[in-house]
């Protein structure tokens, strides 16, 4: 009678569809949805929804296979690079191995399978921290994928049959990957909550020793949820390689804290013995709908990160008091725990709209519409936000909104991510814009959601580094690959005439544009200037620090270098410090840099010179060739276009060049403001 008396009043309070309090969350998601919906543009479509999940599909996959793992007391970190890895493996049988998709696809989920394994041996086995093990694998995982590749190697060219996995849909509106989803949803649903061992896992994430004095089979209940883990993580890796087009050895780079803070913002506890599936999607879905609403409203895209870390600490911090607070009063501190976890909800949610009504009213120009009409929306799009030199461009794009009476939209990754870069195309062609110019991390990967933008009718163009040709219509070609690279030899020459060792330190190994100018370095060497010798090509990823860690091993392990080149913005003032720090007067350092962060080092003598074009201007033609090509006003075959206080500027074909490389001494770099 007691039992029925409390499963009557849980059916009378919903208790019953959503036993752990998931509707406080559905709730939050609702108001979110609704919300976006007033204020986002594109947001409430059928095809958003649909575009929601897709990019839902390889976090979700992660997620719920971790849910399992935290019900159970554990963790697991290394999913992310288990990603990677088995990414780098499917590439490389099919690519390098000449195997078919379908054998590429069963080697890949294999060593998702020995990764899992790894972790369950460690953990289950040999009673090791599963916090302690997946870190380590998380290093371990990650560090094989990148000595695969040498951290640059990329694989591409993968047949349509298989990209049509992560990039096609039935009926032109459900995501191919979807369904595959689903069964795996279903199939953990029924684990979880239907079966033996869901019930032993709840039990060993209340109480470990408890559960194996009453004969719970521990160590094989979780090695089973960590060896499905690596599975799964395997699978989630072919779609997210289909996804993009690429494989590459930092996929899956953060995915592990992600799917982590959407298990956990789902209800599951930290500590175990609590959560759901349910609560686990509701979770994920919450943070997609609130990334997809972000970039649809043109709000920036690490304002995401902020609220959801908010947040996580929240849930986590009231997560750990309700868990003192169960003993005394467990039905209050649910009840509590849920009234505070909607009120933070609703707090980002109003911060959301804040911040969307004060851009509406006038926080930021570039995002006031017309009240008497809709401007044209001009997508403007770095490799990396924080890069000086493209900070620099900024003011240009900003310059040229302000002249043409455009909204401007300036975002990218934070880091150079081609995986972002795809997500946030993938969102404006949802909103509508009418240009996408995009400064490209890796063509092959980028291509193919260009090409969609094209479908869709959007004006498509490339600046700094280029997509494949056929999609974009045009190129801004700050200066020729072969007059960059041709400039910065001669000048290697003549600050070396008797020749001798010189090194390179790129930006990222996979970068294009940067791969493309060694490459043209190389030929002018060969050609014009054989007494020189380049000793080594080191990466920075366009990073000041790195760029400065790499340049003082360089300096002890090729003593005989006598210059550094730099051809990323960041790594000359890196490079240049490094230099001065070591006492080395005999070496110089040159490269392609901003003036207003080498002026110190070019005075001082560190940097002999610096090569650029005016990236100002470069900003100012993103927008105003984006506007010219979305108003169809450059015509086919045009020569040259008017392109406002630019001037006239020379079209080679499907290239709109911005000029001759700059070189930037002492004598000059004081009178040039950028």
């Amino acid at each position: 009678m007691q039992l029925r008396s409390k499963r009557s009043r849980a059916e009378g309070s919903g208790e019953v569809l959503f036993p752990n309090g998931e509707w406080v969350l559905l709730l939050a998601l609702v108001a979110e949805a609704a919300l976006f919906s007033m204020i986002a543009p594109g947001f409430f479509t059928l095809a958003n929804l649909f575009e929601v999940l897709r990019f839902s599909v390889e976090l979700g996959l992660l997620a719920v296979a971790l849910t399992p793992i935290l019900i159970a007391g554990g963790i697991d970190l290394s999913v992310g690079s288990t990603v990677g890895l088995t990414a780098v493996i499917f590439g490389m049988v099919w690519q390098a191995g000449h195997q078919t998709v379908f054998v590429a696809g069963l080697v890949a989920l294999l060593a998702g399978c020995l990764c899992g394994a790894l972790n369950a041996l460690m953990i289950a086995g040999l009673r090791l921290p599963a916090l302690i093990v997946t870190l380590g694998t998380y290093s371990l995982y990650r560090g094989i994928a990148e000595g695969i590749t040498h951290g640059s190697v990329s694989y591409t060219g993968y047949p349509r049959s298989f990209l049509m996995l992560g990039q096609g849909y039935f009926w032109n509106l459900i995501p191919i990957q979807l369904p595959i989803f689903l069964l795996v949803v279903a199939g953990y649903w029924v684990l979880v909550h239907r079966s033996v061992v869901g019930r032993a896992l709840y039990a060993i994430g209340f109480n470990v020793e408890g559960a194996r004095h009453a004969g719970v089979p521990v160590r094989r209940r979780l090695a089973l949820v960590y060896l499905l883990s690596g599975a799964v993580a395997g699978l989630a890796a072919i779609i997210y390689v289909a996804h993009l087009g690429l494989a590459k050895s930092d996929l899956g780079t953060g995915y592990e804290l992600q799917a982590i803070a959407a298990v956990v913002l789902g209800g599951t506890s930290v500590f175990g013995g609590r959560g759901t599936i349910l609560g686990t999607l509701l979770g994920l879905f919450f943070l997609s709908v609130l990334q997809n609403g972000m970039h649809l409203m043109a709000l920036p895209s690490e304002l995401t990160g902020v609220l959801i870390g908010l947040l996580l600490l929240g849930i986590v911090s009231l997560d750990r008091l309700r868990g003192r607070a169960a003993t005394k009063t467990p039905a209050g501190s649910t009840r509590t725990k849920q009234k505070i976890v909607f009120a933070l909800v609703a707090i980002a949610v109003l911060g959301f709209a804040g911040q969307h009504w004060y851009g509406a009213r006038g926080g930021d120009s570039s995002r006031r519409a017309g009240a008497k009409g809709r401007r044209p929306v001009i997508a403007v799009m770095p490799k990396a936000k924080g890069d000086p030199y493209f900070l620099s461009a900024r003011a240009g794009a900003e310059e040229a909104a302000k002249a043409l009476d455009v909204e401007l939209i300036w975002d990218g990754p934070t880091s150079l991510d081609a995986s972002q870069q795809n997500e946030l195309v993938e969102n404006w062609i949802t909103r509508g814009v009418d240009a996408i110019v995009v400064a490209v991390e890796n063509r092959g990967s980028i291509s193919t959601v260009l090409r969609k933008a094209r479908q869709h009718g959007i004006a498509v163009l490339t600046w700094d580094a280029d997509a494949e040709v056929d999609a974009r219509a045009y190129f801004l070609d700050q200066a020729t690959p072969e007059g960059i690279a041709n400039t910065l030899t001669d000048e290697t020459a003549r600050l070396m005439p008797q020749g001798g060792q010189f090194a390179i330190i790129t930006g990222a190994l996979s970068a294009a544009n940067q791969n493309e100018w060694i490459a043209f370095i190389k030929k002018r060497v060969a050609e014009k200037h054989p007494e020189l010798v380049l000793a080594t090509v080191q990466p920075s990823d366009d990073d000041r620090d790195k760029a400065f860690t790499q340049t003082q091993t360089i300096l002890k392990v090729f003593p005989q270098v006598k210059l550094v080149m730099d051809i990323s913005a960041p790594a000359v003032p890196g490079s240049a410090e490094a230099v001065q720090q070591s006492g080395r007067k005999d070496v110089d350092v040159i490269g392609l840099s901003l003036p207003a962060i080498c002026k110190p080092y070019v005075h001082s003598g560190v940097v002999q010179t610096i090569v650029l074009w005016n990236t100002r201007d470069l900003g100012y033609l993103t927008v105003y060739a984006g506007w010219l090509e979305a108003q169809k006003k450059i015509p086919a075959g045009a020569t040259s276009i008017e392109a406002g206080r630019l001037g006239r500027l020379q079209v080679r074909g499907s290239e709109i060049v911005l000029g001759v490389p700059l070189i930037i001494n002492k004598e000059n770099i004081d009178h040039l403001d950028f």
